[in-house]
């Protein structure tokens, strides 16, 4: 593929969905801007604007935005599209699901590390 595709992704820093678009765009080797709406609060700005809802992962490809995405229905689109021609290569992460549980506290634990606080952590659902 000579030509690629414009990509900004509007993810969050520690997500599962996130991390499935992450994957999609790995597994086909694609360049894309990444904004994180998590360290960057005017980047979720900025999403809602574009995508007119607040949840994410949302991404813009060529100027089109699909808001809320999974990287599944990112690599449907995109083949849909024919700006790729589906591989049967499997991605380096589920492109389909949430976080789990363990990266949840792998979440909070570097973000309590990047604060300088030490304890335990506790996530509730």
């Amino acid at each position: 593929m000579s030509d690629q595709p414009k990509i900004v992704c509007y993810l969050k820093t520690y997500c599962g969905w996130s991390e499935g678009v992450r994957a999609v765009l790995r597994k086909y080797n694609l360049t894309w801007e990444e904004k994180d709406i998590i360290k960057n609060p005017a980047m979720r700005m900025e999403m809602e604007m574009k995508s007119g809802q607040p949840l994410s992962p949302c991404v813009e490809v060529n100027g089109t935005m699909l808001a809320d995405v999974s990287g599944e229905e990112v690599e449907n689109w995109m083949v849909e599209k024919g700006l790729i021609t589906r591989s049967e290569e499997e991605p380096d992460a589920p492109i389909d699901s949430s976080c789990s549980p363990e990266q949840h506290e792998a979440q909070a634990r570097a973000e309590a590390a990047a604060k300088g606080v030490a304890g335990k952590v506790v996530i509730l659902d």
